[in-house]
């Protein structure tokens, strides 16, 4: 699975971050690195919650990310 992140810096200086293809995966920084490492780490978080309630097929997942 890849997921793309999508980036915008906001008028007062911070990024936005968002992974379009899960529904609220969206987070700000203080820089680019800093919101792209929330959005990474609040999207596996999403996976793993949908894993553990048999959301997502079971099957060996492998994650990658790419900003677009």
């Amino acid at each position: 699975m890849t997921f793309a992140i999508e980036l915008e810096r906001e008028d007062d200086g911070r990024w936005l971050a968002e992974v379009p293809a899960l529904s609220g995966v969206l987070c700000y920084g203080r820089d680019r690195d800093e919101a792209v490492a929330r959005v990474q780490a609040l999207a596996l978080r999403v996976i793993a919650e949908r894993l553990e309630h048999r959301e997502a097929p079971a099957e060996f997942l492998n994650v990658s990310f790419h900003a677009a």
